[in-house]
Formats: structure tokens, C-alpha cells, sequence
């Protein structure tokens, strides 16, 4: 069973001495290097980092995406490590959000219904995911654009429908692979602003892999990795 991952619990994220490897025999490649870190609940952070350096694929085991290869991962109180493949696929569906740079939404959807596939998926009251649906439209302000499809939208608006469908649940934690990637500077403020106006009225935790400086600029913490260790852990004033 899925135990809850609210505001109470201080430490969204616990990784203790974490260790990913990717290949086997010569071909294997260490891609976390015994790597320990902690987020609390509220944070607006970002791992920063280059190409390789480790940063996706922290996000991707906080996100219970892939698996340890050693050391051990707390999300929301919860051992990684210990839980089933259905327990993990819960803890996915119901307790955090992505958002990728590939936006990763479904062609033949409408943006409405993109947003409310992750509410219709949990079994949700119809009138409860239309009306959770409408207000996530007009929060990140694509009123008026809620049947248009995907290759009907430009990329910032495509953000914009991954980020509402990442919030409609309502979750703890949201984490952002490189989010600004595929927008231009303009856009990706526009976004950042977004997210970080929906951190401090939901209390919602953002972590960011990025290795974009304007993204460095609005998070208040940033961790910086490289070749899979921690290389610092700077918290703003």
C-alpha cells in the first residue's frame, strides 16, 4: 500500500548513498556514483549538470522510473527499493508529476483530454475530472484552446498542457527533465513563472534536471552534479 506523500511529510525525497549502473561486463557505465541528497517539501531546486553527468537519471529514480543499483531511495517516507512493481506504479499515478522536454503528449488527444488521461486513469468522478480539468486549463492559461490537439499548438503551449497534466492530480512532487529545452528564452520564462507561482500557492515541490542557466535562476536551491557525484549544494538567500 501507497502511503500518503503530503505536506507533513518534510522529506519529499531521501537519497542515501544511491548508485546506478547502466550495460554489463566492459561495457558498463557508472552513471551515480554513491550518491546521497534530500528535499524537502515546498523546494523549487535544480540539479544542474552536462550532458552525462548523471542529473536525468537521479530525476528518473526519485521518480520511480528506473531501478537502484545500489543504496537506497525514500520517496515520501517510502523505500524504493522494498516496494512491488504495482506499488511503485501507484506511487507514479497518484503522487508525482512529470514533465519532460519532449513534452510527451498522447497526438490523437485533445489538450482537455491529454490533462484529464491521468484523472480518467486513477477512475475519477466524470464531473470531478471535468471540473479539475477546466481549472488546470485556466491556470496555466489555455482557455480557449482546450480541443486542440498537439500539432495544432506551438511548443509553448504544448508545455503548458504537459505541465497542467502533471498538476491535475494534485500531487506532492513534480519533477521537470529539462522543461525550458525546446523553448525559446521568452517561452521558457514564461513557463518557469508559471511553475513557480503554482510552488508557492500549492506548496507543490519542483525539481528540475537542466542544465539551463535561466532555470538556475529561478530555483532557490541548486545542485550541481558531474560525472555522478555531488560537486555542490548551493541554497540562495
Amino acid at each position: 500500500m501507497v502511503k500518503g506523500m503530503g505536506r507533513d511529510h518534510m522529506k519529499v525525497i531521501q537519497a542515501i548513498q544511491v548508485v546506478k549502473d547502466y550495460g554489463s561486463g566492459g561495457t558498463q557505465v557508472r552513471a551515480l556514483r554513491g550518491v546521497s541528497l534530500e528535499f524537502q517539501a515546498g523546494e523549487f531546486a535544480a540539479i544542474a549538470g552536462p550532458s552525462g553527468s548523471g542529473k536525468s537519471t537521479f530525476l528518473h529514480l526519485a521518480g520511480c522510473l528506473d531501478t537502484l543499483s545500489g543504496g537506497a531511495m525514500m520517496v515520501g517516507g517510502e523505500d524504493t527499493g522494498k516496494m512491488s512493481k504495482t506499488d511503485l506504479a501507484l506511487m507514479r499515478r497518484k503522487k508525482i508529476g512529470f514533465i519532460f522536454q519532449a513534452y510527451n503528449l498522447i497526438p490523437v488527444l485533445s489538450a482537455e483530454e491529454n490533462i484529464s488521461f491521468p484523472l480518467v486513469l486513477l477512475g475519477m468522478d466524470k464531473r470531478e475530472v471535468k471540473e479539475r480539468t477546466s481549472r488546470i486549463l485556466y491556470d496555466v492559461g489555455l482557455e480557449g484552446m482546450e480541443k486542440r490537439r498537439p500539432k495544432e499548438m506551438s511548443g509553448g503551449q504544448q508545455q503548458r498542457v504537459a505541465i497542467a497534466r502533471a498538476l491535475v492530480k494534485r500531487p506532492a512532487l513534480i519533477l521537470a527533465d529539462e522543461p525550458t529545452a525546446n523553448l525559446d528564452s521568452a517561452i521558457g520564462r514564461e513557463i518557469l513563472e508559471l511553475m513557480l507561482a503554482l510552488n508557492k500557492s500549492a506548496g507543490t515541490t519542483f525539481i528540475f534536471s537542466t542544465h539551463d542557466e535561466m532555470v538556475m535562476d529561478y530555483a532557490r536551491r541548486i545542485v550541481r552534479i558531474r560525472d555522478g557525484q555531488i560537486e555542490s549544494d548551493e541554497l540562495k538567500a
